[in-house]
Order: structure tokens, then C-alpha cells, then sequence
């Protein structure tokens, strides 16, 4: 069985979505993205995942996103499959 250490996050300015990920290391990664990126927090969507599960929710939230966006992604997200 898989193991579940991937959080899923997205960074938000306000209630503005501007970057959609998954990590096995939330707090290393905010220090990443506070190097380039402008944003106001991190905010991690639920529990933890396994690696595949946090990838397909990736992919589709960035899909949602674009659905309610006019086919734009989230600022800083550079594909639709967030990889």
C-alpha cells in the first residue's frame, strides 16, 4: 500500500488562487516559493495523500480553475498538469 506523506496546497493572495501544488515537504517549499513568488499564504487542502492521489487532484483543480477563469491557470502554475 502506498504510503500517504503528499500535502496538496494552494498559495492565495487574498481569496485569489495563485498557484496550485502538491509537496512531501510543506515547509521547505514555502521557503522556496517566498524566493520568487508574491503570494499572501499557504493553505493546505486537507489530510495527506499518497503521491497519486495528490496528483490527480492536482491536475483537476488546476482543470476547475480554468473552467471558472476563462482557460487561465493560476498565475504562477506553468502547465494544466502542474508538473
Amino acid at each position: 500500500m502506498a504510503e500517504r506523506d503528499t500535502t496538496r496546497y494552494e498559495l492565495r493572495q487574498g481569496n485569489t488562487v495563485k498557484y496550485v501544488g502538491i509537496t512531501n515537504d510543506p515547509e521547505r517549499r514555502m521557503k522556496e516559493h517566498e524566493l520568487n513568488k508574491d503570494f499572501g499564504t499557504m493553505v493546505i487542502i486537507g489530510p495527506k495523500v499518497t503521491r497519486a492521489t495528490a496528483e490527480r487532484w492536482e491536475e483537476e483543480r488546476i482543470k476547475t480553475y480554468k473552467m471558472n477563469h476563462g482557460g487561465q491557470r493560476p498565475m504562477y502554475n506553468k502547465n494544466d498538469s502542474g508538473k
